[in-house]
């Protein structure tokens, strides 16, 4: 099941790739996400590894999503495994002006009774998705911007 947007945000590409790319910042912009934490050595790129807990359906438990691609600042992919399903996806980035034009493409796989309510699982992703990253764009625009030289 396809979950797909986009969203454009009003800072530059590298700041948006690298904000995203460290997962620790998502519970900064998602408020379904209670805490992340990087498990792997190293600098970000592809294997690294984040542990994450979410409220709701599977409240508490500790999920995984791995980095699958790293392509500074244009692509990055990503495998998330929750208890109710896998999600495997990708983000774009494409710079608009002085603002990013962030896309995601993800893949989802409910497991068990969540395959039952697939049309329900994407509406609801849809809306998931887009909350979460209207979410990325408040809390970045309301950033201060970097002092020109």
């Amino acid at each position: 099941m396809l979950v797909q947007g986009d969203i454009v945000i009003n800072r530059p590409i590298g700041e948006v790739f690298d904000f995203v790319a460290d997962e620790r910042n998502e519970p900064k912009y998602n408020p379904q996400m209670t805490s992340a934490e990087k498990v792997t050595e190293g600098p970000i790129g592809v294997g690294t590894k984040f542990h994450f807990v979410m409220t709701g359906v599977g409240r508490g438990a500790v999920n995984t999503v791995e980095l699958t691609e790293f392509d500074r600042p244009h692509r990055l992919g990503s495998a998330t495994h929750i208890s109710s399903m896998d999600i495997n996806g990708t983000l774009l980035f494409e710079a608009q002006g002085q603002g990013t034009k962030m896309t995601w493409i993800w893949n989802l796989e409910p497991r068990g009774f969540y395959k039952l309510l697939g049309p329900i699982m994407r509406r609801f992703g849809e809306r998931q998705e887009l909350a979460n990253w209207t979410g990325l764009k408040k809390v970045m625009e309301a950033r201060p911007q970097p002092i020109a030289s």
